[in-house]
């Protein structure tokens, strides 16, 4: 393969993926950051069903029964690359609350150790498990103390042992407090 086969593929491929990250202040007071994260879930390993639930389809990669109550404690790399750097953790709860399977009530604590910002971001809401699904950011840590916003986490491979799931931060702070 030519050289310049393989950087089409790299500039095609592998950067869309990448971790993005931008920042900005707006008119109205309120400073932003906006970038992307991988969350990378294994059953059995970092994602565990606790209680199984009562009725609907079984267990597969993307559904689980109705009132199924599941953990999950999962790294959040920059890639979609389950080897790649790991920055972050999500760990948290969902319980299934679609009769179809793929609808869940979320709750989680969004742990990041980045070169520029470390702290946590707590988000609670719906989410679908194969569609894109809106969380709003209820509260914040460290440098992301007073953060408001929301993100939205949308499935990238939900074959295999371990799935993975595009997160972008949509995050926004207030006047009064201290960004960075």
């Amino acid at each position: 393969m030519a050289l310049s086969q393989l950087y089409l593929i790299f500039v095609f491929l592998v950067l869309p993926y990448k971790a993005i990250s931008t920042s900005h202040s707006h008119t109205n007071g309120l400073k932003s950051l906006h970038f992307s994260l991988f969350q990378q879930e294994t059953i059995n390993k970092t994602g565990y069903i606790i209680v199984n639930g009562v009725a609907g389809p079984g267990v597969t990669q993307t559904t689980t029964p109705f009132g199924t109550l599941f953990v999950f404690q999962d790294p959040l790399t920059i890639t979609p690359n389950f080897t790649s750097q790991v920055v972050g953790t999500a760990e948290g709860t969902s319980i299934t609350s679609g009769l179809d399977g793929l609808q869940s009530i979320s709750i989680a604590k969004i742990t990041l150790n980045m070169k520029r910002r470390k702290g946590s971001i707590s988000v609670v809401g719906g989410t679908h498990n194969i569609k894109p699904s809106d969380h709003p950011i209820v509260g914040g840590t460290g440098d992301f103390l007073f953060v408001q916003g929301y993100l939205t986490s949308s499935p990238v491979n939900l074959t295999g042992l371990t799935v993975t799931y595009r997160i972008e931060f949509h995050l926004f702070w207030p006047p009064y407090a201290n960004f960075r």
